[in-house]
């Protein structure tokens, strides 16, 4: 019964250390994407595209 203590303790301080390191990355902007925005216009009409193509597929069928 020890044993399901000492594994709760160690898994609830390696959760609270992974919670942290997130924290901290979030804080230092590691989620930011300022390349994507700038270059998703750039990829719109190819998703359009396959989006019509898909819709003539099945109307074909």
């Amino acid at each position: 019964m020890s044993v399901i203590y000492v594994l709760l303790t160690i898994s609830i301080i390696v959760a609270v250390g992974f919670f942290i390191a997130f924290i901290v990355a979030i804080r230092n902007g590691q989620f930011d994407d300022s390349y994507t925005p700038s270059v998703r216009m750039l990829f719109e009409d190819e998703l359009i595209k396959e989006k019509s193509e898909k819709s003539i597929l099945t109307k074909k069928d």
